[in-house]
Protein backbone atom coordinates (compact mmCIF):
# COMPACT_ATOMS: atom_id res chain seq x y z
CA UNK A 1 0.00 0.00 0.00
CA UNK A 2 1.37 3.37 -0.99
CA UNK A 3 1.13 6.36 1.31
CA UNK A 4 -0.91 9.01 -0.44
CA UNK A 5 -2.07 12.31 1.01
CA UNK A 6 -5.56 10.80 1.33
CA UNK A 7 -4.29 7.85 3.38
CA UNK A 8 -2.72 10.24 5.89
CA UNK A 9 -6.02 11.99 6.57
CA UNK A 10 -7.93 10.94 9.68
CA UNK A 11 -10.77 8.56 8.97
CA UNK A 12 -14.26 10.05 9.13
CA UNK A 13 -15.76 9.55 12.56
CA UNK A 14 -17.45 6.22 13.07
CA UNK A 15 -21.05 6.51 14.11
CA UNK A 16 -22.75 3.82 16.11
CA UNK A 17 -26.35 2.89 15.52
CA UNK A 18 -28.49 0.20 17.05
CA UNK A 19 -29.21 -1.46 13.72
CA UNK A 20 -25.83 -1.10 12.01
CA UNK A 21 -22.54 0.70 12.05
CA UNK A 22 -22.45 3.75 9.81
CA UNK A 23 -19.96 6.35 8.72
CA UNK A 24 -21.06 9.86 7.87
CA UNK A 25 -19.97 10.97 4.43
CA UNK A 26 -21.40 14.47 4.74
CA UNK A 27 -24.34 16.40 6.13
CA UNK A 28 -25.89 19.33 4.30
CA UNK A 29 -29.03 21.40 3.95
CA UNK A 30 -31.05 20.96 0.77
CA UNK A 31 -32.67 23.95 -1.03
CA UNK A 32 -35.81 23.49 1.11
CA UNK A 33 -33.73 23.81 4.30
CA UNK A 34 -34.06 20.15 5.22
CA UNK A 35 -31.14 18.35 6.82
CA UNK A 36 -29.73 15.68 4.48
CA UNK A 37 -27.39 12.99 5.84
CA UNK A 38 -25.19 11.01 3.43
CA UNK A 39 -23.84 7.75 4.85
CA UNK A 40 -20.97 5.82 3.33
CA UNK A 41 -22.24 2.74 1.52
CA UNK A 42 -25.85 3.89 1.43
CA UNK A 43 -27.22 5.00 -1.94
CA UNK A 44 -30.09 7.13 -0.75
CA UNK A 45 -29.43 9.94 1.68
CA UNK A 46 -31.58 10.43 4.76
CA UNK A 47 -33.70 13.49 3.95
CA UNK A 48 -35.46 15.69 6.50
CA UNK A 49 -33.23 14.37 9.27
CA UNK A 50 -33.14 15.92 12.73
CA UNK A 51 -30.22 16.42 15.06
CA UNK A 52 -30.38 16.11 18.86
CA UNK A 53 -27.84 16.60 21.60
CA UNK A 54 -27.64 13.68 24.00
CA UNK A 55 -26.57 13.77 27.62
CA UNK A 56 -24.33 14.66 29.27
CA UNK A 57 -24.99 18.35 28.60
CA UNK A 58 -21.57 19.10 30.05
CA UNK A 59 -20.04 17.68 26.83
CA UNK A 60 -21.79 19.69 24.09
CA UNK A 61 -19.60 18.44 21.22
CA UNK A 62 -20.10 14.79 22.08
CA UNK A 63 -22.93 12.30 21.70
CA UNK A 64 -24.95 13.87 18.92
CA UNK A 65 -27.83 11.86 17.53
CA UNK A 66 -29.08 12.07 13.94
CA UNK A 67 -32.68 10.98 13.51
CA UNK A 68 -34.73 10.19 10.43
CA UNK A 69 -37.99 12.06 9.80
CA UNK A 70 -39.90 9.49 11.89
CA UNK A 71 -37.63 10.23 14.86
CA UNK A 72 -35.70 6.92 14.70
CA UNK A 73 -32.01 7.27 15.49
CA UNK A 74 -29.89 6.40 12.48
CA UNK A 75 -26.51 7.63 13.72
CA UNK A 76 -25.06 8.39 17.13
CA UNK A 77 -21.86 10.38 16.88
CA UNK A 78 -19.60 9.94 19.86
CA UNK A 79 -17.77 13.11 18.83
CA UNK A 80 -18.00 15.76 16.10
CA UNK A 81 -14.23 16.28 16.15
CA UNK A 82 -13.39 14.26 13.04
CA UNK A 83 -16.13 15.69 10.84
CA UNK A 84 -15.19 17.86 7.87
CA UNK A 85 -15.68 21.60 8.36
CA UNK A 86 -18.90 22.09 6.34
CA UNK A 87 -20.59 19.06 7.94
CA UNK A 88 -19.63 20.16 11.43
CA UNK A 89 -20.85 23.73 10.81
CA UNK A 90 -24.23 22.46 9.57
CA UNK A 91 -24.66 20.24 12.63
CA UNK A 92 -23.60 23.01 15.04
CA UNK A 93 -26.03 25.45 13.38
CA UNK A 94 -28.84 22.91 13.58
CA UNK A 95 -28.12 22.21 17.25
CA UNK A 96 -28.01 25.93 18.09
CA UNK A 97 -31.33 26.54 16.32
CA UNK A 98 -32.99 23.50 17.89
CA UNK A 99 -31.91 24.00 21.48
CA UNK A 100 -33.31 27.13 23.11
CA UNK A 101 -30.86 27.59 25.95
CA UNK A 102 -30.36 31.27 26.81
CA UNK A 103 -27.35 32.13 28.94
CA UNK A 104 -28.22 33.96 32.17
CA UNK A 105 -26.20 37.16 32.55
CA UNK A 106 -27.94 38.67 35.58
CA UNK A 107 -30.85 37.93 37.92
CA UNK A 108 -33.26 40.86 37.95
CA UNK A 109 -35.75 39.39 40.44
CA UNK A 110 -36.17 36.14 42.38
CA UNK A 111 -39.24 35.22 44.41
CA UNK A 112 -40.05 31.94 46.15
CA UNK A 113 -43.67 31.13 47.07
CA UNK A 114 -45.49 27.87 47.72
CA UNK A 115 -42.51 25.77 46.62
CA UNK A 116 -42.12 27.56 43.27
CA UNK A 117 -39.35 30.02 42.46
CA UNK A 118 -40.06 32.75 39.93
CA UNK A 119 -36.92 34.10 38.30
CA UNK A 120 -36.61 37.15 36.06
CA UNK A 121 -33.25 37.17 34.33
CA UNK A 122 -31.36 39.09 31.70
CA UNK A 123 -30.04 36.58 29.15
CA UNK A 124 -28.17 36.68 25.88
CA UNK A 125 -31.64 36.47 24.24
CA UNK A 126 -33.35 39.20 26.24
CA UNK A 127 -35.15 39.42 29.57
CA UNK A 128 -37.17 36.35 30.55
CA UNK A 129 -39.27 35.27 33.51
CA UNK A 130 -39.50 31.57 34.28
CA UNK A 131 -40.56 29.31 37.13
CA UNK A 132 -38.60 26.53 38.82
CA UNK A 133 -40.74 24.00 40.69
CA UNK A 134 -37.95 22.48 42.72
CA UNK A 135 -34.48 21.03 42.90
CA UNK A 136 -35.38 18.52 40.16
CA UNK A 137 -35.54 21.41 37.67
CA UNK A 138 -31.88 22.25 38.24
CA UNK A 139 -29.05 20.21 36.76
CA UNK A 140 -25.73 21.12 38.37
CA UNK A 141 -22.91 20.45 35.90
CA UNK A 142 -20.04 21.67 38.09
CA UNK A 143 -19.49 23.73 41.23
CA UNK A 144 -20.22 26.89 39.22
CA UNK A 145 -22.25 25.74 36.17
CA UNK A 146 -25.92 24.74 36.03
CA UNK A 147 -28.92 24.35 33.76
CA UNK A 148 -32.37 25.46 34.92
CA UNK A 149 -35.44 23.90 33.27
CA UNK A 150 -38.67 25.86 33.51
CA UNK A 151 -42.25 24.56 33.64
CA UNK A 152 -42.45 24.76 29.82
CA UNK A 153 -39.30 22.66 29.32
CA UNK A 154 -37.05 25.58 28.29
CA UNK A 155 -33.48 25.42 29.55
CA UNK A 156 -31.48 28.38 30.88
CA UNK A 157 -27.74 28.13 31.46
CA UNK A 158 -25.49 29.66 34.09
CA UNK A 159 -22.05 28.89 32.60
CA UNK A 160 -20.13 30.28 35.60
CA UNK A 161 -21.82 31.47 38.78
CA UNK A 162 -18.69 33.35 39.85
CA UNK A 163 -18.92 35.60 36.76
CA UNK A 164 -22.36 36.92 37.76
CA UNK A 165 -22.76 40.05 39.89
CA UNK A 166 -22.94 39.51 43.68
CA UNK A 167 -26.75 39.98 43.87
CA UNK A 168 -27.30 37.36 41.13
CA UNK A 169 -24.90 34.96 42.85
CA UNK A 170 -26.81 35.36 46.12
CA UNK A 171 -30.16 34.52 44.42
CA UNK A 172 -28.75 31.37 42.79
CA UNK A 173 -26.18 30.06 45.29
CA UNK A 174 -28.60 27.70 47.06
CA UNK A 175 -29.04 25.76 43.78
CA UNK A 176 -25.32 24.94 43.67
Amino acid sequence: MTDTPESNLPAPPKADTRAEEATIDRVELDPAGQLVVHLTGRREPIVDAKVARCFPWSLPGRYVSLLDKEGKEVVLLESMEGLDGPTRRVLEQQLAARVFSPVIRRIVAHKHEFGISSVTAETNRGTVTFQIRGRDDVRTLSATRALFRDADGNTYEVPDLTKLNPASQKHLEHYF
